[in-house]
C-alpha cells in the first residue's frame, strides 16, 4: 500500500455523533452532517473526517461511537443543531484509497498487518478516514494512521 507522512494541525470541529454497530448507518451519519454544512455554505471547499472512536474488539458494537466531522474556522458560529471539539493532530500515516466500501474494507482488513510489518508504531488515537474536495472528486479517499 502508497503512504505518504502527513502532519496534521489541530483542527475545530463540528460533528454528528452515532453510537451503534459501525457499518451502513455511518453512512446515515455523514449524509447528515453534509445536510448541515451544505445549509450553511460550508461544503464546498471543506474536508471532512469519519472517526470510528472505539475498536469494535474491545467495545460491545452497541456502544461503538462515530462521528461525521467537517473541519471548521475557529470564529466560525454554531448553534445548538450540531456538536463541536478538537480534533487533536499530529503524525499520520496518509494512505490514498479507492472511495468505495469494497475498497475501504480492504483497506482496514489489510491496515493492522501492514503497520506491524513496517516498523511504525500506532499511537494511541483513532484511525480516520479524510474526505477533502479535490480527492471526493476523483473518487478517492484517505485513511489516516496515527504514529508515534
Amino acid at each position: 500500500m502508497e503512504y505518504k507522512i502527513e502532519t496534521l494541525p489541530n483542527y475545530r470541529i463540528a460533528y454528528k455523533r452515532r453510537i451503534g454497530p459501525y457499518g451502513p448507518e455511518n453512512i446515515n451519519v455523514m449524509t447528515e452532517l453534509k445536510g448541515w454544512a451544505s445549509a450553511r455554505n460550508l461544503l464546498q471547499s471543506s474536508i471532512l473526517y469519519a472517526v470510528p472512536l472505539d475498536n469494535p474488539e474491545s467495545t460491545k458494537p452497541e456502544d461503538c461511537r462515530f462521528d461525521a466531522c467537517i473541519v471548521i474556522d475557529n470564529n466560525y458560529p454554531l448553534d445548538n443543531t450540531i456538536s463541536e471539539r478538537d480534533l487533536l493532530g499530529g503524525r499520520y500515516l496518509m494512505f490514498k484509497i479507492r472511495h468505495t466500501t469494497e475498497a475501504i474494507q480492504e483497506a482496514y482488513t489489510k491496515l493492522h498487518t501492514w503497520i506491524q510489518k513496517s516498523g511504525y508504531q500506532m499511537d494511541n488515537k483513532p484511525i480516520m478516514e479524510r474526505y477533502k474536495a479535490d480527492l471526493l472528486k476523483n473518487h478517492y479517499c484517505e485513511i489516516c494512521v496515527p504514529i508515534k
